[in-house]
């Protein structure tokens, strides 16, 4: 009888061993070129393994729809997503959850760039005279670059293929600035961090892609975890994860999203997200 409760006790000691040697996984959508997102998203890795105690590993996709599949399949137990992406993958998902968010991701926004050979200048009213013109959305899936953008388009103006001259999906928000800047489109939509950060750092011209309208705010990038993993990796882990988050301080390690810092998220503050999806029929997609 011993022998059999030693027994027990030791597979039960392996058992719990392994669930703890498993190796956490995440990835993130896309939205600038991956050598950005390998440099970042690594140092997130080293940062979250060292809090929570289990090897990390980021997981680069290829695109917004890959990054949702990846969560969808369980191939990633944790993603950062865009407001939009998040509320996707949450609906394929039962039981996930968006756990963080950054401080400026409470209120983010989305400017209208344009080229300097439009003569388009910047105004605090929806810009009417880019009708006609060439425009490039982000990806397809993208929240800052494409949802409410678009959502805004449509409402002053009308679809967006009856609106412009031609329309563009760039893939990303680098490209998108990169395309309106050299004139392979006249206008776009961009997240407004990326194209910030941009200038900031030297590598986009203000002087030749300029800033031509700013949406209202709205929720936007989040962390997203899988229901399932406290089974997986222990009681409690989902609160360890989102305690590794919010307790993020490194200074540098924040300003490669760029965030200020993380705070807490829940479902419902994507509500407005999913209800301007639904609106304008890109849900589902």
């Amino acid at each position: 009888m011993k022998i059999r409760q030693w027994m027990l006790g030791g597979l039960m000691t392996l058992l719990a061993t392994s669930a703890l040697a498993e190796t956490f996984t995440f990835t993130a959508i896309p939205d600038e070129d991956e050598s950005r997102l390998n440099e970042r998203f690594g140092k997130v890795a080293d940062y979250l393994a060292e809090e929570l105690g289990v090897d990390v590993k980021y997981i680069p996709v290829k695109s917004y729809p890959a990054a949702i599949t990846a969560f969808r399949n369980d191939q990633v137990q944790l993603a950062w997503f865009g407001g939009l992406s998040g509320v996707q993958a949450r609906e394929l998902v039962p039981g996930s959850t968006a756990i963080a968010q950054g401080y400026e991701d409470q209120f983010f926004k989305t400017y209208i760039i344009a080229n300097v050979s439009t003569g388009l200048e910047a105004s605090d009213e929806f810009p009417q005279g880019i009708k006609g013109k060439t425009f490039t959305f982000g990806s397809k899936g993208s929240t800052s670059g494409r949802l409410m953008p678009e959502f805004h388009i449509r409402e002053n103006m009308g679809a967006p293929e009856d609106v412009f001259a031609r329309v563009g999906f760039s893939g990303d928000h680098s490209r998108t600035v990169t395309q309106v800047e050299s004139g392979a489109f006249e206008v776009g939509a961009v997240n407004y961090s990326v194209y910030d950060n941009r200038v900031a750092e030297g590598s986009t011209d203000p002087e030749k892609v300029k800033v031509i309208w700013t949406t209202p705010t709205y929720p936007d990038y989040q962390w997203t975890i899988r229901g399932d993993v406290d089974a997986r990796y222990g009681e409690g882990f989902t609160q360890k994860v989102t305690d590794a988050l919010l307790n993020m301080k490194d200074k540098d390690l924040l300003a490669s999203f760029p965030r200020e810092s993380f705070v807490p998220a829940s479902n419902d503050d994507y509500a407005p997200i999913k209800a301007t999806g639904e609106a304008i029929g890109l849900l589902g997609e």
